[in-house]
């Protein structure tokens, strides 16, 4: 099963080539262009599996943003990606949980690196989560 991809950032051109890219390789990718619909779309599909987030957007930018989903969906992996970095940011999204932190552009082969990544750290996490659950089952019936 392809990694669902949620790519946010205000900029329409980036977000309609490099979605093109990476649904080219396979990813089923649905874009937004802000923080509040990102957060939209989140609410609407639970099966997303990584966000690839614009760090600087405006209204929400992206460091709330990346706050608001993993408050919201913290097995959903985040990238952030910005074109602005600097080491603050860059450090503030990962303490708030993001998986990795590249420069705009990216190498499209280190970006798909990158959601495979996160896409089998969701995948591992759900499948703990999924092993507890019916180990307490097992308890509860006496197995």
């Amino acid at each position: 099963m392809a990694a669902k991809v949620l790519l946010v950032d205000d900029e329409a051109p980036f977000v309609e080539a490099l979605s093109m890219r990476l649904e080219n390789r396979g990813l089923n990718v649905q874009v937004a262009f802000s923080g509040n619909e990102c957060l939209e779309k989140l609410e609407k599909d639970a099966h997303i599996d990584v966000v690839i987030l614009d760090v600087k957007m405006p209204g929400l930018g992206g460091i709330e943003t990346l706050r608001a989903v993993k408050s919201a969906y913290p097995l959903v992996e985040v990238i952030m990606l910005t074109g602005h970095a600097t080491v603050e940011s860059a450090i503030e999204g990962m303490k708030q949980g993001a998986l990795d932190f590249l420069i705009k552009p990216c190498n499209i082969d280190l970006l798909m690196a990158k959601v495979k990544e996160a896409y089998s750290k969701k995948a591992s996490q759900e499948e703990k989560i999924a092993e507890a659950r019916a180990f307490n089952i097992a308890l509860r019936r006496g197995d």
